[in-house]
């Protein structure tokens, strides 16, 4: 490995950074996007059990509020549950907007990191080819195990650059694609509790999220 990376040149100094960089950001979004941190089960009947016993607080709301992103969405509605369905919306709209942003967190990062690596592999190879050449102008074609060398030398680069950017892209798509169903759930959610304060649901959303 380390003749692979001493023969690939100064450019797999910053494919192998992005490597680090994206397999650190891999694990920790995983860690961060579970389901059930970001939407912890049952939080939404509890807040209907609390409001329906005229238990619901401003201590129980920040309570709710700082426990988890769904939290953090449906608490903005809560503190503004005096006020019309449109106010409510609004508040929660606004709040989800942050959520999101929270959620998204280093997914530009990997993103970019995907689309970069691969053209850092094709620079170090273009770099390599140039020197393959010039020793050809020098020395002439009559080694040929000198130029394959030469040209294997050139080519690690562009493997070393694909091989971190190809499970960097498929990590990138994974988590986008969660954080998109994460935010749809979320919504659903916070949607069916302004209904139901403000009576255009029958439901005691037993057993919600």
């Amino acid at each position: 490995m380390l003749d692979l990376m001493y023969a690939g040149g100064w450019l797999m100094v910053p494919i192998i950074a992005s490597s680090v960089v994206a397999t650190a950001i891999v694990i920790e979004r995983a860690w961060m996007l579970r389901r059930t941190r970001i939407m912890p089960p049952g939080l939404l009947a509890r807040i209907w059990q609390l409001y329906r016993l005229g238990q619901l607080s401003d201590t129980q709301i920040e309570e709710i509020r700082y426990g988890s992103p769904l939290g953090r969405m449906l608490a903005a509605g809560l503190a503004n549950r005096m006020h019309s369905r449109e106010v409510m919306k609004e508040a929660i709209a606004e709040t989800g907007r942050q959520v999101v942003v929270e959620l998204e967190r280093f997914l530009n990062t990997l993103g970019t990191i995907a689309a970069v690596t691969p053209l850092l592999g094709l620079l170090g190879t273009v770099l390599g080819m140039i020197d393959v050449f010039a020793v050809i102008v020098e020395a002439g074609v009559g080694d040929p195990e000198v130029l394959a060398g030469g040209i294997s030398e050139a080519l690690i680069t562009t493997a070393a650059g694909l091989a971190v950017a190809i499970p960097t892209l498929m990590f990138h798509r994974f988590y986008d694609n969660r954080v998109s169903r994460l935010v749809v759930d979320m919504e659903e959610l916070a949607l069916r509790l302004i209904e139901v304060i403000k009576g255009e649901r029958e439901d005691t959303v037993e057993g919600a999220a």
